[in-house]
């Protein structure tokens, strides 16, 4: 399977592969970076628009809205809606850590090493990777930047301005280290803070809101949504209107999202049999499986599942580029033997990861809804 035009994609495709060297997570820090070092040709071409004038760079990263969330909404955004919106790219898998991290990194997940949200661990523990923390207390979590040994934000040292809650996690070591961090508690103070580090003089200023993402896992696309969205638009103009001079903002998210009616699937106690860990999310399920049973099972899951979800062994993985390159060997250890990648509204069950069962959005796959990212940027 080829990869599809970023232009050609549509809400329809069930399985896209992130392209690395177009617009998109892996590629705006670095075209940021270029600006505020005053190498602006290639920002441009990623961007979309004109950066002439601009010296400052404000980038937000919006949790959890995607292109195809967005456009259909734009009517009713009108400061969203007057920004120069283009598509990118988000990466694979389509989760938080991993997205993140190349957004700040400007690296793939294979340069990276962050392949998912809860990744193996040793030879039984999990780590979950935004909470930093192992399913073995006798096993400690790494050593973030030994983890993840790719420098922020191209080597400078932007102020970062995220949530007080995310203060002292060992992901914030993972994707901001280097930023110089102040925090917000509410919505509001976003403004004051990206504004105050402006005036100041600062060239690059990287902030971050997950309101979009926890309302959509909490409540679905519908009218709460719309709601959260409004706020954000109000947020957006308050930035935009008192941004100085020179200075452009640049809005993406992380990833999409999918509504997911029904409970997550259960897989089938004959699989799990040959089965020892599950890793990954929902939406993309890893199995780690016994010695010398990776191809029965490969072949049992996409029996019993082929019709919600693409099944892929590990070397498929990798030959698709899904991580946008081959990862190290021990890198590669922190996945799974197959893959299950919903093509479904569906997403399939851990016993281990029982809080996700709530969760009426999802995201991790590979479908458009979920790949396909928003850049949009305004200039003052």
């Amino acid at each position: 399977m080829g990869i599809i035009q970023l232009d050609e994609i549509t809400p329809n495709d069930s399985f896209v592969l992130p392209d690395y060297t177009a617009p998109g997570l892996a590629t705006l820090m670095p075209s940021v970076v270029d600006i505020v070092r005053g190498r602006k040709g290639a920002a441009e071409v990623f961007l979309g628009t004109r950066v002439d004038n601009v010296e400052r760079v404000v980038v937000l990263a919006l949790d959890g809205l995607g292109y195809f969330q967005l456009l259909p909404r734009l009517a009713s955004l009108p400061i969203l809606a007057s920004g120069v919106l283009r598509r990118g790219y988000s990466v694979g898998p389509t989760t938080t850590a991993t997205a993140l991290t190349s957004l700040t990194t400007g690296a793939t997940p294979a340069e990276h090493g962050v392949l998912g949200y809860r990744v193996r661990l040793g030879s039984h523990a999990i780590l979950n990777t935004l909470r930093w923390s192992s399913s073995d207390r006798e096993i400690t979590p790494p050593i973030p930047m030994d983890f993840q040994p790719v420098p922020p934000f191209c080597g400078e040292t932007p102020t970062v301005v995220t949530k007080y809650l995310f203060a002292k996690t060992g992901f914030t070591q993972v994707h901001l280290r280097g930023g110089r961090l102040r925090y917000w508690h509410a919505m509001s103070s976003i403004v004051a803070k990206v504004l105050g580090a402006l005036e100041e003089g600062e060239p690059l200023v990287f902030a971050y809101y997950d309101g979009i993402d926890t309302v959509a896992h909490e409540f679905g696309l519908g009218e709460a949504y719309e709601r959260e969205l409004l706020m954000v638009d109000v947020l957006v103009g308050m930035l935009v209107e008192q941004l100085p001079a020179r200075t452009a903002l640049v809005i993406t998210a992380d990833h999409g999202q999918v509504e997911v009616p029904t409970p997550p699937i259960r897989i089938d106690t004959t699989i799990m049999e040959l089965v020892k860990l599950l890793s990954g999310e929902g939406r993309f399920r890893w199995l780690h499986c016994q010695q010398g049973a990776t191809e029965r099972v490969a072949a049992m899951v996409l029996e019993r599942y082929g019709d919600v979800a693409r099944v892929l062994v590990r070397e498929e993985v990798l030959g698709l580029g899904i991580f946008g390159g081959t990862p190290s060997k021990g890198v590669m250890a922190r996945v799974g033997d197959v893959a299950i990648v919903p093509t479904a509204p569906v997403s399939f069950y851990d016993p281990d990861d029982v809080g996700a069962l709530q969760l009426v959005c999802r995201h991790g796959g590979l479908t458009a809804d979920e790949v396909i990212i928003p850049i949009l940027t305004f200039i003052r």
